[in-house]
């Protein structure tokens, strides 16, 4: 998958595992915008270092908190933002609770801004989409016999 750089092997294995479930058409995957925002978000918690155990804790935390599906909840303004030290989980909106945070730590803590990585998710499906019908709507030269 080009916009997440994650392998059709490791999509299949998360399906497996019940991490991110698309839907189905016959045999194949059909993996929606709030699919990719998700799978995009794993990726980035994967590329830091959190292993698979801890990634479908924080998705599950991510459900808890939102009640819907994480590419619904990040659609105005607001940025949300992960802030772990490895053992709690804070989901924040508001700058002047993330220093709060951040100050208050007595560990060195990791942050991440969803609303970022699904937004870049977003924008990629879009120049993908354009891309795609800019080409489908290219003459095609035939070369002359």
């Amino acid at each position: 998958m080009s916009l997440t750089g994650i392998t059709l092997r490791q999509l299949q294995w998360w399906d497996e595992r019940r991490i991110v479930v698309p839907a189905r058409a016959g045999h194949r995957r059909v993996y929606s915008n709030e699919d990719l925002a998700e799978v995009a978000v794993i990726c980035e918690l994967r590329r830091r270092g959190f292993s698979l155990q801890r990634v479908r804790k924080v998705m599950r935390f991510l459900q808890r908190e939102f009640s819907k599906r994480l590419a619904e909840t990040v659609i105005g303004s607001s940025d949300y933002h992960l802030l772990t030290d490895g053992r709690t989980l804070y989901l924040e909106t508001s700058a002047r609770q993330i220093v709060d945070i951040l100050k208050n730590s007595r560990q060195p803590m990791l942050a991440i801004c969803l609303s970022d990585t699904v937004r870049q998710v977003r924008a990629d499906i879009r120049h993908a989409e354009k891309k795609a019908s800019a080409g489908a709507l290219r003459p095609v030269r035939r070369k002359a016999s």
